[in-house]
């Protein structure tokens, strides 16, 4: 175990800021439903120039915050761009005036929310179709350089399929489903792209670099195959304030999707099961999905995952600064996502029986004092994964990696 203390960097406007003494961030990313699109994260935070000088920050400037890793490597946190600049005076006195800089940015998504969309969708994969939305405003063309761009002053490492990127991130392509033709569709792009990550069981979310993903249904089941979970000892957190929810409106156990051209076909599937336990929870679906074979496979995947109710982490919160956490713990904590496997061990018998296995939903960064803090929640593995099939076992996998001990009802996860 090691102590270790924040090391900051804040960037605006391509420019680095180092000698800042920050009092204070407040933060949110991701989501606290499973069942809704993440929100556009935000970044609140106040500092003082430790030079006196005057900082030459504007709205609409790029922000990103960055906090050195136990390795010493400076890792993103937070990327946006600014909104709000508030300039205070923080003390003053004979010898000297401090000046206070409280700074509001927002995450990429709110851009979407700000972009409309006015044109037809071609019948194509949940990826495919949200690629081709996204990187028609986050990928440059030849009229967005400026004029006084020239060769010399261009990075010679940017790739022509990356070539002004303007906040495009990692894509899941094709994705698992086929996705209905949409014809003179206008709406915005946010609204547009959740519409059709929620057909495809999907969702789109802000990487730290402040980047757009877009995560299809599969993709968390395959990182956890890749990666395993992240081992963490829940003795490490704040015991107060740690909290599960089990909750009645997350059952699913009658599902009708509508999908095809204006809705006008109907897939069902229900679990008798859970409604002789739980009474009758229906919900009707309009998809965006394009057959019938793929709307089966959706309502038989929310039956899946959402017919029985399973506790959901509320809040978990852990101080990185303590030195109880050791450096891997801290890196992994520090390099937070939506949709990171965690698996919480030690806490108290009556939570989830003192072992939860689960995906980050949302986070927020809080600082005191040199000290920092992330909060997480986190959603049941079970409601994002199902068995896996015998053609999609990864072919390096081997019996004895297998827990003994699982029983094939569920098999969601192998390794």
């Amino acid at each position: 175990m090691t102590a270790w203390s924040p090391d900051w960097k804040l960037t605006v406007a391509g420019v680095d800021y180092t000698d800042i003494a920050i009092s204070d961030i407040q933060h949110e990313a991701g989501r606290t439903d499973i069942y809704q699109q993440p929100n556009p994260s935000y970044l609140q935070i106040t500092f003082v120039a430790l030079s006196g000088q005057t900082l030459p920050f504007d709205i609409n400037d790029s922000l990103s915050l960055q906090v050195k890793d136990t390795s010493a490597a400076y890792v993103n946190i937070f990327g946006g761009d600014i909104t709000d600049i508030t300039v205070s005076v923080g003390a003053t006195g004979a010898i000297a005036t401090v000046i206070q800089y409280t700074v509001l940015a927002m995450g990429s998504l709110v851009k979407l929310a700000k972009e409309i969309w006015a044109d037809n969708i071609p019948q194509d994969e949940d990826g495919n179709q949200i690629y081709d939305i996204l990187s028609s405003v986050l990928l440059g063309s030849w009229n967005d350089v400026p004029a006084a761009e020239t060769w010399a002053g261009y990075d010679p490492t940017e790739t022509w399929a990356q070539a002004v990127n303007l906040g495009l991130g990692e894509i899941d392509q094709p994705g698992l489903y086929t996705m209905q033709h949409q014809p003179d569709t206008s709406d915005t792009i946010y609204n547009v792209v959740s519409d059709i990550a929620n057909s495809a069981f999907g969702y789109i979310y802000e990487d730290n670099q402040g980047n757009i993903g877009y995560a299809d249904a599969d993709h968390r089941q395959s990182y956890l195959l890749a990666n395993g979970y992240v081992d963490l000892d829940a003795n490490h957190a704040l015991g107060q304030g740690l909290s599960t929810i089990m909750r009645s409106g997350d059952v699913r156990n009658d599902i009708y999707i509508n999908y095809g051209s204006n809705y006008n076909s109907q897939k069902t599937a229900t679990s008798a099961a859970s409604i002789a336990l739980y009474g009758y929870k229906a919900e009707t679906i309009n998809s965006r999905i394009h057959s019938a074979v793929d709307a089966q496979a959706v309502a038989d995947r929310y039956i899946a995952q959402r017919a029985f109710p399973l506790p959901a982490f509320q809040s978990i919160t852990f101080p990185l600064t303590s030195s109880e956490i050791d450096n891997a713990d801290r890196d992994h904590l520090l390099g937070v996502f939506i949709g990171q496997p965690l698996n919480l061990q030690n806490l108290p018998a009556q939570i989830s029986s003192g072992v939860f296995e689960g995906y980050v939903e949302g986070w927020s960064w809080s600082t005191r004092f040199n000290e920092l803090f992330l909060t997480i929640n986190l959603s049941p593995v079970a409601f994002s994964q199902v068995a896996m099939r015998w053609n999609t076992v990864p072919i390096t996998e081997t019996w004895q990696t297998i827990d003994p001990t699982l029983t094939w009802e569920y098999a969601t996860i192998v390794a």
